[in-house]
């Protein structure tokens, strides 16, 4: 079985989507990242970088959430698109999300409502940056119902896991500018798979600072806990 190295935080909850949407059986495994527990040796033995998530399949361990999300594809040949054209804009928005528009969203969120001394020239760069990557991905979805066009993929649970926090990356009104992102997200979350990924925020202990971390505690710089 699958075991599930996660917190509720963007990146976490994309692989927690696929999870469930490819119906594996897997053992989820909390990461209280407030208390430090990433840095535990014993975790960053599975990932040295020290962040979640990060998945060990019997003797495979796969850490970043979008390396994780082409594993489990390439595992199960499920929510891959066909046809090597296809597949080159698969790999084009997944490292989209990758590079772009989830480390902007975070950086965005970090310099806006966590850095005490970050500056002006900062918070308006990654704000823009941020809501640049975001316009890009709405107008993307104007002419489609997924990012790829009919077919429902990886690349739109990756989307997913960032599209959740939309409101708290550029403030509550976003969403009337990203109207196709909107949709997007609300149709996915329709699906039973995005209810049961969201529903492992009840499952443990410590959920309430969970929720914490969902609203945006994971996008504060890394930093080691004493």
């Amino acid at each position: 079985m699958i075991r599930f190295f996660y917190n509720l935080s963007p990146n976490p909850m994309k692989v927690a989507l696929c999870l469930e949407e490819m119906g594996l059986p897997y053992e989820p495994v909390p990461v209280d990242t407030r208390k430090g527990e990433q840095f535990d040796p014993a975790y960053t033995a599975l990932n040295p970088n020290a962040k979640v998530p990060t998945i060990v399949d019997d003797d495979v361990t796969v850490f970043d959430s979008n390396a994780i999300l082409l594993y489990l594809a390439g595992q199960t040949g499920l929510f891959l698109p066909e046809g090597e054209a296809v597949r080159g804009e698969m790999l084009s928005w997944l490292m989209f999300v990758a590079t772009g528009l989830g480390p902007f969203s975070g950086q965005c969120v970090h310099f806006h409502h966590f850095a005490r001394d970050g500056g002006a020239y900062a918070t308006e760069r990654y704000a823009f940056e941020a809501r640049r990557h975001w316009e890009i991905l709405n107008q993307r979805l104007a002419d489609r119902p997924f990012v790829l066009g009919e077919t429902y993929t990886i690349v739109d649970m990756a989307v997913w896991g960032w599209a959740r926090m939309v409101p708290f990356v550029l403030g509550d009104e976003a969403f009337a500018d990203l109207p196709h992102v909107k949709r997007h997200l609300d149709a996915i979350n329709a699906r039973p798979a995005a209810e049961a990924a969201q529903g492992l925020k009840d499952k443990h202990s410590f959920k309430a600072e969970m929720d914490d971390e969902a609203r945006g505690f994971m996008f504060r710089a890394t930093r080691r806990v004493a």
